[in-house]
């Protein structure tokens, strides 16, 4: 495929990794030949790079496959994965979901990549919906315009929730930058 036609969430394949694109700008002065650079990052490692490409220049396109996958459990080492069309179930080490394991409940449907047989990772959704398990007392008085204080959720992650916000509450959280979104219905 030609670089020009590089778009966010397209993937190719380079020097055997496999990269897909976060931002893509292209760019032409005078006579010179367009340059395409593009921000992407490599799908095995998640390492983020940049990469300045000629307008003509071609990279082979990386077919990935997206499944949707039901998250069941995870024994420290492993967390397991179900297809909920055929049951089958899949185990990707704990080690690879660094950031997805801050939100990952039992029964969450997400979605797999995975290339060539070789599993590359999860898709969170955008937003889940998860319980308070601890959080700090509201200090009277303490009532400036956005006060927030420290909470931690269900699978251990800590988080910043307005001072309303108490211990059995659930709350909404955006999986992109793990921030409070607002209390769940």
């Amino acid at each position: 495929m030609q670089v020009n036609d590089l778009r966010p969430g397209s993937t190719f394949l380079m020097d055997g990794n496999v990269y897909v694109v976060i931002e893509q700008s292209f760019s032409k002065t005078g006579r010179q030949q367009g340059k395409v650079t593009v921000k992407i990052r490599n799908m095995r490692t998640g390492s983020r790079t940049e990469m300045t490409f000629t307008g003509g220049d071609k990279v082979e396109k990386a077919m990935i496959d997206r499944k949707d996958m039901q998250y069941l459990y995870n024994d420290g080492e492993n967390a397991y994965l179900m297809d909920t069309e055929t049951y089958d179930q899949v185990q990707i080490p704990m080690a690879s979901l660094d950031w997805e394991k801050n939100f990952l409940t039992d029964g969450l449907m997400l979605k797999m990549t995975e290339f060539d047989g070789e599993i590359l990772g999860v898709t969170l959704p955008d937003k889940v919906e998860l319980t308070i398990v601890e959080a700090e007392a509201a200090v009277k008085g303490d009532t400036t315009s956005g006060a927030q204080k420290k909470a931690k959720l269900e699978t251990g992650y800590e988080i910043q929730v307005p001072l309303f916000v108490n211990e059995g509450t659930k709350v909404i959280i955006n999986t992109n930058d793990g921030k409070y979104v607002g209390r769940a219905q």
